[in-house]
């Protein structure tokens, strides 16, 4: 399980510090990929192959909305590593797809990580944090 907030900057290369406590839950090899809400998601191998076979055994031949999500999701996704520093290089395509440019705040969200920029973090926190009250009855916890 993923938890936790860190505040890093993108190096003007692209190359984003993946906290140490969440690089060690992901391993060596991960894959990040575009996410819901103009994030990236980052899933470790095995998370990602069991969400390749949940995708893979959907009717993608005969449903528009699934062949659009997997065009989608997929042609995003690419396998990363970090460097020796524990830097990732975030690809142009996903930080454009993540508003990505300076500031960033990675999240541990239960079976994945996510990428936000840092101000559309604090404006979707600050809009969604009020509700959480809410959010816990209509789920039943």
């Amino acid at each position: 399980m993923y938890c936790g907030e860190y505040e890093h900057t993108l190096d003007t290369k692209g190359r984003l510090a993946m906290p140490v406590k969440l690089r060690e839950g992901l391993g060596n090899n991960f894959v990040i990929t575009k996410g819901l809400d103009n994030t990236l998601y980052v899933f470790d191998m095995e998370e990602w192959h069991r969400l390749e076979q949940k995708i893979a055994a959907l009717p993608n031949m005969s449903s528009k909305t699934v062949r659009n999500f997997t065009r989608l999701f997929f042609s995003g996704a690419c396998e990363c590593e970090c460097d020796k520093q524990g830097r990732v290089l975030l690809p142009a395509t996903l930080r454009r797809h993540a508003f990505l440019e300076k500031d960033a705040v990675i999240i541990g969200a239960n079976n994945h990580v996510e990428i936000w920029d840092a101000q559309r973090w604090y404006q979707y926190n600050e809009e969604n944090s009020a509700n959480m009250d809410e959010m816990a009855e209509d789920l039943g916890i």
